[in-house]
């Protein structure tokens, strides 16, 4: 982040500061300071984020998205409206709960690394798929834990408004299960060591894979990649496909569920047939699993 922060301040954030101590009569605050830091890293990645995330999801929804999923049962009225506006209300907070974490590698307290060859060639390539599996493994066990009764309706319950997904749910988060489902990829750079391009790759990717497992276009009928269609199985059944990236710790630990022949075929998928039975087995898991958040609540408060 510090070669990104370093075209900002150069070429951007110098000349705001400069400008802002002439008005005020003060010293420009230095690059080095944790409130300039703090500040320009804010408007930078809310900046970021939020053009990403229109940017992406619009061309995924404009151009990939099966809008005949709209008619689902279970899509709401102006959903995709509500997924933009829930993200817009979440990613400035998530934003904020982000910023000791970057400003921790932006004072050299992470591992991330400079050198191409600092650990070899090789490394730059195992490093990424060390961080696409410490990564999904910290994730599967934050979104498991996150349907806990005592967690679900407080943080995650949000998130599962979106039944059938459009690719602007894949940010539509509680800013606090945003934040926690986000924490494996800023903890990565504290655990191993990333070249810092390498680190600014993945980070787009991930974001990039976010829009992507809501898409609702399965593509791909694949046994160990976490898709679309995986994920679609995961919203409309809940317990199931915790995974981001992989099936792998879904498989492990017991919650894996394959997703059925009719999310593949696009014409079985959207016949009112299937989707009614979709939406029975839907009404049918709902009072159970809100049911347990809200006896634990209950039992709480006695």
């Amino acid at each position: 982040m510090d070669v990104v922060m370093g075209y900002l301040d150069t070429y951007v954030f110098d000349a705001i500061y400069n400008r802002a101590g002439a008005l005020t009569a003060t010293e420009p605050l230095a690059r080095t300071s944790i409130v300039r830091q703090s500040l320009s890293l804010f408007v930078f990645i809310y900046s970021y984020i939020m053009a990403f995330y229109f940017g992406t999801a619009g061309l995924s929804y404009k151009l990939i998205y099966d809008k005949t999923q709209e008619k689902h049962p279970k899509f709401l009225p102006r959903q995709r409206f509500m997924e933009m506006a829930c993200a817009s209300r979440a990613l400035p907070a998530i934003t904020v709960m982000t910023i000791p974490w970057i400003l921790g590698e932006l004072h050299g307290h992470s591992l991330v690394y400079k050198e191409w060859d600092k650990y070899g060639y090789t490394y730059l390539g195992v490093s990424a798929a060390m961080f696409i599996l410490f990564t999904d493994f910290c994730i599967y066990w934050i979104h498991r834990l996150e349907h806990h009764p005592l967690v679900y309706a407080k943080c995650h319950k949000l998130h599962h408004k979106w039944i059938v997904c459009t690719p602007y749910a894949s940010h539509a988060f509680h800013p606090v299960d945003g934040y926690l489902q986000s924490l494996p990829y800023h903890l990565a750079v504290y655990v191993f060591p990333i070249h810092e391009y390498v680190y600014l790759a993945l980070f787009a990717f991930v974001n990039v894979w976010s829009v992507m497992i809501h898409d609702g276009e399965y593509v791909a009928s694949n046994a160990v990649v976490n898709g679309a269609a995986h994920h679609t199985v995961h919203h409309l059944y809940f317990n199931y496909n915790y995974g981001q990236f992989t099936t792998l710790f879904d498989r492990v630990f017991g919650s894996y569920r394959k997703p059925t022949h009719e999310i593949y075929d696009r014409s079985r998928r959207n016949s009112k047939t299937v989707q009614n039975a979709q939406a029975r087995a839907i009404d049918d898991a709902l009072p159970s699993l809100e049911g347990a958040a809200a006896a634990s609540n209950k039992q709480k408060l006695q």
